[in-house]
């Protein structure tokens, strides 16, 4: 049998997502409409020697008795938490990132050296203008965080804030999650010389996480295929890629 084409298309995934292992490559190509038997991808995955080297689990620490909920409508509640990084000359890099619990979405990374409480403020307005008000924001407890300016404008819009406990990253782990994805894709992937060359990857890595890379959570689909499919509210430009899709 000649396994020619999955082999070409293995390597292309390879090259365009080096940290993704065997199955987001695999959903990856099947979200394309490769529909091989996955048996046979993946013996052409091993004879390829393209296994990535899988780290030790390590054991969670407690959860939290009230779990996360997982919303069944866009805009319920978003997640936001900072990251950080180095460019080549020392200086830091700060992103602040809002995710869309229901569906993991990234709704958007703001980047520059430094992030005060009124940018974090300016890019809540502006997604407010954009997707429409969320019911609740769920946030650590960073000093951006629990400044005043960030408690006036949560009581100005109604908007409900939800502190993690001190310590419990766990507790807000959507995003804690997106942000090992991100460290994988972006941050750990290139040496930067400036803001510029972090704006313009994320950019790319953005949009690809939300259009196109399988998240096991919501079946293999990516985050704004399973809202179109799946969840109320959808944006008009989910709507749009629902008509396409059906």
């Amino acid at each position: 049998m000649d396994d020619t084409v999955i082999e070409d298309s293995l390597r292309q995934k390879a090259e365009q997502h080096p940290q993704e292992g065997f199955w987001k490559a695999y959903w990856r190509l099947r979200n394309e409409g490769r529909l091989w038997n996955h048996k046979r991808v993946y013996r052409v995955y091993k004879r390829l020697g393209m296994s990535l080297r899988r780290k030790a689990k390590k054991r969670l620490p407690a959860r939290v008795k009230e779990p996360l909920e997982v919303p069944n409508a866009l805009n319920i509640t978003w997640s936001i938490d900072f990251i950080e990084d180095r460019l080549e000359n020392g200086r830091k890099v700060r992103c602040f990132n809002v995710i869309d619990d229901a569906n993991r979405e990234m709704l958007h990374v703001e980047v520059d050296h430094s992030l005060k409480s009124q940018r974090v403020i300016w890019v809540l307005n502006y997604l407010v203008r954009k997707r429409g008000k969320p019911q609740r924001v769920r946030m650590d407890n960073g000093p951006e965080f629990i400044a005043r300016i960030a408690q006036t404008w949560s009581e100005g819009h109604m908007i409900d804030f939800k502190y993690i406990q001190p310590g419990k990253p766990t507790q807000n782990a959507y995003v804690e999650r997106y942000h090992g994805s991100f460290r994988r894709g972006v941050l750990n992937a290139y040496i930067f010389e400036s803001l510029e060359q972090v704006r313009e990857e994320t950019d790319k890595w953005v949009h690809d996480y939300n259009h196109y890379r399988p998240h096991e959570s919501l079946g293999n689909l990516p985050p704004v295929e399973y809202a179109a499919k799946f969840l109320r509210g959808a944006s008009p430009s989910e709507e749009l890629i629902k008509e396409i899709i059906t």
